[in-house]
């Protein structure tokens, strides 16, 4: 808009605020000035008393009020400007509040990161090394708490400028994996575990297309979720045979144990490779069988540290980014370096944890 186009804005639109605009929205999305109301935790009448004004100011404008009151219990209908004012108020507020993280992101006068619950370890390893520095700078680093589904959906929004957890590896995901840097922390195949005996599933493999046919432990949502999504499609749990589902995979690996259930559950390699192991006890009593890619994708499992591709390089070294992304980096080599096998040493793995025994995470 030019000047002088700004200078002859009318009164009427100049008047219209950002929480009018907010309030526009939240009618339309509830349907109701009470709905609106309990959401934004405000009065009916303040919130009737907004709608007025904008009422009267956009008729004044456009020839054509927002809403029509459809009578007592009834949603508020939205003229064709009104709905086409909430698409715009929508964009507005979207587009500011892009602008001021973008600009928050840019000072770095704070950091918000997000994990899974077991890359909690890694993030607070990291932290460590720039917590006094962050501390001296003023930096203000927030944590939050990242479902393993949504851990490359929150970055895409822009809710979180790094995130630690897990994603499902093939090729579209490849493709998707193009718009952030990735710093990967470990990578597995995809394998099962079982209780069956061997004259009933032989091993040492089976192939993929045989899962269809074999009693599987499966979990509402998560990892492992999204490999069967991917293999069998959305309606997997029609088309497989499902001995039990289960929230998280400490309880799937317990089901087995008991023998209450007979199956097989789908876990990464590292899991199944400890299911031999003596030392590891969640898997003991168990065996693993290999899973052999016959036809489809072959998924894995990626574990690590994730940001919008290009945003650490448009900032200085000592941005708070990158002074965590290196610390991130120092820690997954100090782990390298002291890694211990499943039940060895003090510490377990965190890649075991993160796609092992993640009950609140449903990283299956």
């Amino acid at each position: 808009m030019t000047r002088s186009g700004l200078l002859d804005s009318p009164l009427a639109l100049m008047d219209t605020t950002m929480d009018q605009l907010r309030t526009l929205v939240v009618v339309h999305e509830t349907g109701t000035a009470l709905g609106a109301a309990r959401a934004l935790g405000r009065e009916q009448a303040s919130v009737q008393k907004q709608l007025d004004t904008m009422n009267r100011n956009f008729s004044e404008l456009c020839g054509e009020p927002l809403v029509l009151k459809q009578g007592r219990g009834k949603d508020v209908l939205f003229t064709g400007t009104g709905t086409t004012l909430v698409e715009l108020a929508r964009g507005t507020l979207g587009d500011w509040l892009d602008g001021i993280h973008s600009s928050r992101r840019r000072l770095g006068r704070s950091l918000m990161v997000g994990t899974t619950r077991f890359t909690l370890g890694y993030l607070a390893s990291a932290r460590e090394r720039v917590a006094e520095e962050f501390r001296e700078r003023g930096i203000d680093l927030k944590v939050g708490h990242v479902r393993t589904r949504d851990v490359l959906a929150k970055l895409r929004a822009k809710e979180i400028d790094l995130v630690c957890g897990s994603v499902v590896t093939g090729s579209e995901t490849c493709r998707e994996l193009d718009a952030f840097d990735v710093m990967e922390w470990r990578r597995s195949a995809v394998s099962l575990v079982t209780n069956l005996p061997v004259d009933e599933l032989p091993g040492p493999a089976v192939e993929r297309g045989e899962l269809a046919a074999l009693p599987l432990v499966v979990s509402a949502s998560g990892v492992m979720a999204g490999v069967l999504h991917t293999w069998f499609g959305a309606g997997y749990r029609d088309t497989l045979r499902l001995a039990a589902e289960i929230d998280n995979v400490n309880y799937g690996l317990e089901l087995l144990r008991s023998g209450v259930v007979r199956g097989c559950m789908l876990v990464t390699d590292d899991v199944a490779d400890a299911a031999g192991d003596p030392q590891a006890a969640y898997a003991r009593g168990l065996r693993a069988v290999e899973l052999v890619h016959d036809t489809g994708p072959k998924l894995e499992v990626l574990l690590g540290a994730f940001t919008r591709r290009g945003e650490r390089a448009g900032y200085d070294a000592d941005h708070p980014l990158n002074l965590l992304w290196d610390a991130l980096e120092r820690e997954k080599e100090r782990w390298r370096r002291e890694r211990h096998g499943p039940g060895e040493g003090p510490d377990q793995d965190p890649f075991e944890l993160a796609t092992a025994q993640d009950p609140g995470e449903e990283t299956l």
